[in-house]
């Protein structure tokens, strides 16, 4: 695992997508189906033993901010475990008001891309642990990765290991790192990915894109994954985030139980 101060032992991380008060699923957020209430199910995961909640605005616009707000401050009075929130964050303002609503931590994506300094600005502000810079790889035909923001439509020119490099030094807490090429696949985490980048990084990095199963997580932290994030399995209920826990128990990995 990377060489974090904080050592932490390693996460499992539900994360929600929400548009207009309600969770959704859909495939690259299109044909999007209503899952539930937010609260209900954080507080299910909490239950299940979550580690954390990463909740995604997924249609984070102007007009829908003030709900936005609202689901926050809503789940923030019923949930006790940490939670994450991202989608549409542009500004320190932005950052300021969904910290103030309740959410332990930020997470930035195109804004941090499109103003870099806007993560001194945010860790010097709120502190690093407030901070979680997502970070959306694809990998290409020929074995290169490539950097994409605007929901995984836009690439950029971004060298990927050298901009998680200055995210760190930049001094956010944590990156989030989606492999989009594993994204829905159910074939497991790009740990090859995991294993190069959480020896590169001394801050957390937390897995993202392709579970399906239990195992995938026991192979992502055994590649050096400091936590791994799921959404799909868990919200379809095929698999439980107790039952993901006991599989990495079973194979000697210690996990916070309930």
């Amino acid at each position: 695992m990377s060489n974090s101060i904080n050592r932490l032992k390693p996460r499992v991380i539900v994360c929600l997508d929400v548009a207009n008060g309600r969770v959704v699923k859909g495939v690259n957020f299109k044909g999007l189906k209503d899952m539930g209430d937010p609260v209900e199910l954080a507080l299910r995961y909490q239950q299940q033993g979550a580690d954390e909640i990463v909740f995604l605005d997924i249609k984070a616009t102007r007009e829908n901010r003030s709900n936005a707000l609202q689901t926050v401050t809503e789940v923030a009075k019923n949930l006790s475990i940490p939670f994450t929130v991202g989608g549409g964050l542009n500004s320190y303002k932005d950052v300021s008001d969904f910290l103030n609503a309740g959410a332990d931590k930020v997470a930035l994506n195109s804004a941090a891309v499109n103003n870099p300094d806007l993560i001194n600005q945010i860790s010097l502000g709120f502190g690093s642990q407030s901070l979680v810079v997502a970070v959306d790889l694809d990998k290409k035909i020929n074995g290169d990765y490539k950097v994409f923001i605007n929901g995984g439509h836009k690439e950029t020119d971004l060298e990927p290991f050298r901009w998680l490099t200055e995210i760190q030094q930049r001094g956010a807490g944590e990156v989030l790192l989606t492999a989009m090429h594993k994204d829905g696949t159910g074939t497991g985490f790009d740990n090859d990915l995991m294993q190069k980048i959480s020896r590169q990084l001394s801050i957390q990095v937390i897995a993202s894109g392709g579970a399906a199963i239990p195992e995938h997580f026991v192979d992502t932290f055994n590649a050096g994954s400091d936590a791994a994030l799921a959404a799909g399995m868990f919200h379809r209920g095929e698999f439980s985030v107790e039952q993901v826990k006991q599989e990495l128990l079973k194979n000697n990995i210690e996990v916070r139980v309930c």
